[in-house]
């Protein structure tokens, strides 16, 4: 993990301690200074570099320092997907992680001494983020700045991502639509998985190459090393198939069929084929509903069996029971969604959700 630090002249007296911390849990240091005390400086500047590179996912989480931890805060807000706040005790980073998920921690100078920082990041990186209701509440959150949500930070914990592109939440808005027929529904959904992974594929590694235009030759770029799996769970997860083919033609498919029991909503397996070089393979499981979890984390389940590993969810709609079982069984995985709906009903459906998704795609509601 990395971490980017930044600081200006009033928060400059903060600054070794926050790198001997960090020095002393081997977590690498993205320093964006001050490297030096310029009284001059202005907090705005140095926040909106680390903002960015919070942001910008090239560090995992940002620390800010200056007088009393608010300026850098505001400033760095205004960067998409950032959640700062000045945390000058214990119990504020602890509430601020837990409730937040905070991703900026702010220190004031003025306010915390230096032995005392090791205390407060210790406090905010080692509490957990509750998730449930308050992933729903900090959703809406970045659903008003543009942003998609990651609810996730570290090594070994995957992201939950949830995508408010106004194109994906127009076609949302129809999909939803009771009279919405199984035409409409087909066409829109494979549009918006498709919008979905354009987004999802965005920080796919490039390589340069050489291409003959009819003028001249030129260097362009092509995705290096990415060879993907779509495995989409049997029946409603073939609605989703084309969306992405469409712009990823080269992807290996493979098969599960699962079922759910109506009386215990527990999955039951009934087929799997799946790609001889899984294990070698970037996976995305298809199904647009993640609802209780059983489907979910038994189909992650069964291709762990079959030797894959880097694997990632791809959901229309999502309940906080499912992304919580998901997240509790299988927390290395990636969940990506359009949508972080309220609840599940006493029948394991998503509350507003959609309906069955299986129906409305084959039209045998």
């Amino acid at each position: 993990m990395k971490i980017a630090l930044g600081c200006d002249h009033a928060g400059f007296n903060l600054r070794e301690a926050v790198l001997n911390y960090l020095n002393s849990k081997k977590i690498e240091c993205l320093d964006f200074g001050a490297k030096e005390l310029n009284n001059d400086d202005d907090y705005p500047d140095v926040a909106f570099k680390v903002a960015y590179s919070v942001s910008e996912e090239e560090a995992g989480l940002g620390i800010l320092l200056c007088g009393t931890g608010f300026g850098v805060a505001i400033s760095a807000n205004k960067v998409s997907g950032i959640r700062a706040m000045a945390c000058n005790n214990i119990e504020s980073a602890k509430s601020a992680k837990r409730h937040l998920n905070l991703n900026v921690i702010t220190l004031g100078g003025r306010f915390v001494k230096p032995e005392e920082v090791a205390g407060i990041l210790d406090a905010w990186l080692n509490t957990e983020f509750e998730g449930g209701r308050h992933l729903r509440r900090v959703n809406k959150i970045s659903l008003k700045d543009g942003s998609v949500l990651s609810a996730n930070v570290g090594d070994k914990l995957g992201r939950v991502v949830i995508f408010n592109h106004p194109l994906i939440q127009h076609k949302l808005g129809k999909i939803r639509d009771a009279e919405t027929s199984s035409v409409q529904f087909r066409e829109l959904l494979r549009e918006i998985t498709g919008l979905m992974v354009y987004e999802i594929t965005r920080d796919f590694p490039l390589e340069e190459i050489e291409v003959t235009t009819p003028i001249a030759k030129t260097k362009a770029y092509a995705i290096k090393g990415k060879k993907l799996a779509l495995v989409p769970v049997l029946r409603a997860g073939l609605g989703m198939l084309d969306g992405i083919l469409r712009l990823a033609p080269n992807a290996k498919i493979g098969h599960l069929g699962l079922y759910r029991n109506p009386e215990t909503l527990e999955p039951v397996e009934y087929f799997c084929k799946l790609p001889s070089d899984i294990a070698e393979r970037e996976i995305m499981i298809l199904d647009p509903m993640l609802a209780t979890g059983g489907t979910a984390t038994a189909s992650i389940s069964m291709i762990k069996k079959h030797g894959g590993q880097k694997i990632s969810l791809v959901c229309l709609i999502a309940a906080p029971e499912g992304l919580s079982r998901v997240q509790k069984e299988h927390p290395e995985v990636n969940i990506f969604a359009a949508a972080l709906d309220e609840r599940l009903n006493e029948h394991g459906y998503i509350v507003p959700g959609i309906g069955d998704a299986g129906d409305r795609i084959f039209g045998t509601l």
